[in-house]
C-alpha cells in the first residue's frame, strides 16, 4: 500500500516552510464536512429547486419581460467559431463574426425605423447614458450649449433620471393625466430653449401606449429638443410600429429582454443604441463597418465626433449572436407575433383579473404588452397591501409581480405575462389570484405572513435596509 499513489507522504508534510503566522492564530481541527461526489451533487441540485426561475416558474414581473428564450439561440452562440475566438483576433481572421454583427445591426435599423445602430454598450443602463450622451453631444456640436436639462415623464422607467444626471442634465417630472397619457400641457409649459430632450417610452410603464406620441414630438422638436425612447417595452411593439416613425431621435434595446437572452440575476445584458440620421455622427465605438468580406472594426479614428468608447471591446458578443439567432429563427412575420401575443396575454389576464374583482389602474385602456392593478380595496377592507398578495404568490411557485411601481398607483401590481406563456398558465395564475383575493377578505393573517412554505420567510425589509449585514 505504500507504494499506492493514494500513500499519504509524512515525509512531504515535514518538510513544507513553516508560514509565517502566529500559532495563537492557525486553526489545528477544521470541522470541514467530507461528503462524497454524489451527496454534494444532490445538495447543491437540492439548492438550485428552491430558487425561483423562468425555467421552473410563472414569472410575471412587470417592465422586465421576464420571458423563455429558446436554447437554440444559445446553441448558436456557443458554437466553437464563436466562443473560441479572441476579442483581439485581428479583423481579417474574424469575417463570420463581424458578418453577423453586421447583419444584426441593419436588422435592428429596420426594426426600430432608425439609420444606424451600435452594439457597443454593455446593458440597457448603459445604453441610456449612451443615449442622453449623444443629445449632449449634438447639441454641443451646434454651440447650443444652453440645453441643460432634460424632461422625463412619472411613467418613465426608474433608470431613466439617473441616467440623465449621470450625463450632466438636470431633470424636470412631467405628470401624466388620469387616462394614463402624458399632459401635453405640463409638457408644452415645460420646454424651452434650456431643454435637451425628453426621455420617455411607449407603450409606458403605465402599460398604455401614448395616443398623443406625434403631438409630443411635434412640440418637443419645435422647441429645438431631441426625443429617447427607452426601449425596454419593444416586445409590445415589434414588427408592428417603429420609434423612429414615431418621432424618435434615438434609443436603446435592451437586446436581454427582447431577443434571447435569459434576463434576471443581474445580467448579461445588452444595451444597444439606435440613433436618427442627425445623431450618426456621435455613436460609440466600436462598431462593424465594411461590406462582404473586408468588415471591420469603426475606432475613434473613423469617427471623431463618436462620444467614445463604452466596452472594452464590441460589446457583450454572446449576447448580441443571441439576439442574430432569435431574429434569424423568427423572421419578419413571426417578429410581429412576438407583439401579437405580449398583447394577447397581457389583455387575456387583465380582463381577467377584473372579473375577480381586483381593480384596474386604467380601466377604459387597453393593455399593450403589461398592466397595472391596484389593491387598495384590500388595504382599506382587511389592511392586505400589494406587499403581501406578492409574498403570497410565492407559496403558490409563482414569482410576484414587480410592486409599488410605478409610484403613480397605490397598492399596485405592475404584471407582464410575456409573450410565451401558454393559456393554461394564465388560467393558473387567475385561479392562484381568485384564491388570494378570498384569503385577503376572509383569512388576511395567511397573506401578512407569507409565504408560507419556503425556506426563506418574509424579513424586515426596514431593519434589513437599516441593518445591512453582507458577512457574518
Amino acid at each position: 500500500m505504500e507504494d499506492s499513489i493514494f500513500a499519504y507522504d509524512h515525509q512531504r508534510e515535514e518538510a513544507l516552510p513553516e508560514l509565517d503566522i502566529p500559532a495563537e492564530l492557525l486553526r489545528r481541527d477544521l470541522p470541514l464536512p467530507n461528503p462524497s461526489e454524489l451527496e454534494v451533487l444532490r445538495h447543491y441540485t437540492r439548492l438550485s429547486q428552491k430558487n425561483f426561475s423562468i425555467d421552473t416558474q410563472f414569472y410575471p414581473l412587470g417592465s422586465c419581460t421576464m420571458k423563455y428564450n429558446p436554447r437554440i439561440a444559445h446553441e448558436l452562440a456557443t458554437l466553437p467559431g464563436f466562443s473560441r475566438l479572441h476579442p483581439a483576433t485581428p479583423a481579417a481572421a474574424a469575417q463570420g463574426l463581424l458578418q453577423t454583427l453586421a447583419e444584426l445591426q441593419d436588422w435592428l435599423a429596420e426594426l426600430t425605423g432608425m439609420a444606424a445602430v451600435s452594439l457597443s454598450p454593455a446593458a440597457g443602463a448603459q445604453g441610456e447614458l449612451a443615449g442622453v450622451a449623444m443629445i449632449r453631444a449634438y447639441h454641443r456640436a451646434r454651440g447650443d450649449s444652453a440645453r441643460q436639462r432634460m424632461l422625463i415623464p412619472g411613467a418613465a422607467h426608474g433608470t431613466n433620471p439617473a441616467s440623465a444626471r449621470m450625463a450632466g442634465f438636470t431633470v424636470t417630472e412631467l405628470p401624466n393625466r388620469a387616462d394614463g397619457d402624458l399632459d401635453l400641457n405640463a409638457l408644452a409649459a415645460a420646454l424651452g430653449p434650456d431643454v435637451a430632450g425628453i426621455m420617455l417610452t411607449n407603450p409606458s410603464t403605465l402599460g398604455v401606449f401614448e395616443r398623443q406620441i406625434e403631438e409630443v414630438a411635434a412640440l418637443v422638436h419645435q422647441a429645438g429638443a431631441l426625443l429617447y425612447y427607452d426601449g425596454a417595452n419593444l416586445n409590445a411593439i415589434l414588427g408592428r410600429v417603429k420609434p423612429g416613425t414615431m418621432g424618435f431621435d434615438v434609443m436603446h434595446l435592451n437586446l436581454h429582454k427582447t431577443f434571447a437572452t435569459p434576463h434576471g440575476g443581474g445580467g448579461p445584458g445588452s444595451g444597444a443604441v439606435a440613433v436618427g440620421e442627425r445623431l450618426v455622427p456621435y455613436l460609440p465605438v466600436p462598431r462593424v463597418t465594411g461590406t462582404l468580406g473586408a468588415y471591420r472594426w469603426e475606432s475613434l479614428a473613423d469617427r471623431p465626433e463618436s462620444i467614445g468608447q463604452l466596452s472594452a471591446h464590441g460589446g457583450n458578443i454572446a449576447v448580441l449572436l443571441r439576439a442574430h439567432a432569435y431574429i434569424r429563427r423568427l423572421g419578419r412575420v413571426e417578429l410581429r407575433r412576438v407583439a401579437t401575443y405580449a398583447a394577447l396575454n397581457a389583455n387575456y389576464l387583465q380582463q381577467g383579473l377584473r372579473r375577480l374583482g381586483y381593480q384596474l389602474a386604467y380601466p377604459e385602456r387597453r393593455a399593450s404588452h403589461e398592466f397595472i392593478v391596484s389593491v387598495q380595496d384590500l388595504q382599506k377592507a382587511s389592511g392586505i397591501r400589494a406587499l403581501d398578495v406578492a409574498k403570497r404568490l410565492l407559496d403558490f411557485g409563482i414569482h410576484a409581480p414587480t410592486v409599488y411601481f410605478p409610484q403613480l398607483v397605490p397598492e399596485c401590481l405592475l404584471i407582464e405575462p410575456t409573450e410565451t406563456e401558454s393559456k393554461a398558465t394564465l388560467d393558473r395564475f387567475l385561479e392562484v389570484m381568485a384564491q388570494i383575493r378570498r384569503e385577503a377578505l376572509e383569512e388576511p393573517d395567511l397573506l401578512r405572513n407569507a409565504p408560507q412554505n419556503l425556506p426563506v420567510q418574509r424579513v424586515d425589509e426596514t431593519l434589513a435596509a437599516r441593518r445591512l449585514q453582507v458577512a457574518e
